[in-house]
């Protein structure tokens, strides 16, 4: 059922388990519907044939979502060696076979450790990148390929296990935001000598945000701003302080408390997020977001 629009309209971040064949935009379209506002973004776009955890910002906390997107990520999929597809997994036309049934598992895993760490990656031409102010998978639908510039992402764990098919092997990656995993399984099946595609994509965390959180989009659950923000470190501020920080003045570190290279979470003395702040220079903070009061 539909929720009646609040006029004050719910705030918070909810974790959802996406299904296949939707996309983000589908979720956040949904999300409106059950959650009675228009006030709904999602952080981390996930393919419609992938599946799994989308964060979405509700209300004025979707000023909060690019802190979200920052969040490491977690994935598992299949990796199918020997057939390359233009959009690098199975939603896409088959482009070119390889001869691979000679690949050991032990290979696999040496070329996956290679693929880990600081690495450059080049974004996949179905992506959402923008490259001339048009994102690339409408140039692709247009038949068209350009250029694109390398970017620098981290893979922090890419372990690669067999399966029954000599063929296919089971993948679980952890890495930075703005890593594509389609990509890392593309570049897989080339470092091997030949071509590889992925396939059943799911995230299954988002910083702290587990699958065990996660709940379809007509069941969703609207966190607090501050639960939703629970990855960066909070500082507690006094109700004077409070005053400052809804005025978004620049504050002295020793002010709240910040120490460390932030952001901060700005929590008044009810544990309510007041502020996202962030360094300015050695001795300052500023703020990035700040949240209506109570």
């Amino acid at each position: 059922m539909m929720a009646q629009p609040d006029p004050n309209g719910p705030i918070g971040v909810a974790v959802v388990d996406k299904a296949a064949g939707l996309t983000s935009h589908d979720v956040v379209a949904q999300a409106r519907k059950v959650l009675g506002t228009k006030k709904v973004g999602h952080s981390g776009t996930l393919d419609p044939g992938a599946t799994g955890i989308l964060l979405l910002g509700v209300g004025p906390a979707t000023r909060l979502l690019r802190f979200l997107t920052d969040l490491p990520k977690t994935y598992t999929t299949e990796i199918v060696l020997g057939v390359e597809t233009d959009t690098l997994d199975d939603s896409g036309v088959v482009t070119e076979t390889h001869e691979m049934t000679g690949i050991t598992a032990d290979a696999v895993r040496a070329a996956a450790s290679d693929l880990t760490g600081a690495i450059e990656q080049i974004p996949p031409m179905v992506s959402a990148v923008k490259v001339d102010g048009k994102r690339l998978h409408e140039l692709a639908r247009e038949g068209k390929e350009v250029e694109r510039e390398p970017r620098p992402v981290t893979v922090y764990r890419y372990d690669v296990e067999p399966t029954d098919d000599p063929l296919v092997f089971r993948a679980e990656v952890e890495c930075s935001s703005g890593t594509y995993v389609r990509t890392l399984a593309a570049d897989l099946g080339t470092a091997l000598g030949g071509g590889a595609h992925l396939r059943n994509l799911r995230r299954t965390r988002i910083g702290t945000f587990g699958e065990d959180e996660a709940a379809p989009v007509e069941d969703v659950v609207v966190l607090t701003p501050g639960e939703g923000l629970r990855d960066y470190p909070a500082v507690t501020i006094d109700a004077g302080t409070a005053a400052l920080v809804a005025n978004g003045r620049v504050l002295s570190r020793s002010t709240v408390g910040a120490e460390g290279d932030g952001p901060w979470r700005v929590v008044d003395q009810s544990g309510a997020l007041r502020a996202v702040y962030e360094a300015r220079g050695e001795d300052e903070v500023k703020p990035a977001v700040v949240l209506p009061g109570p």
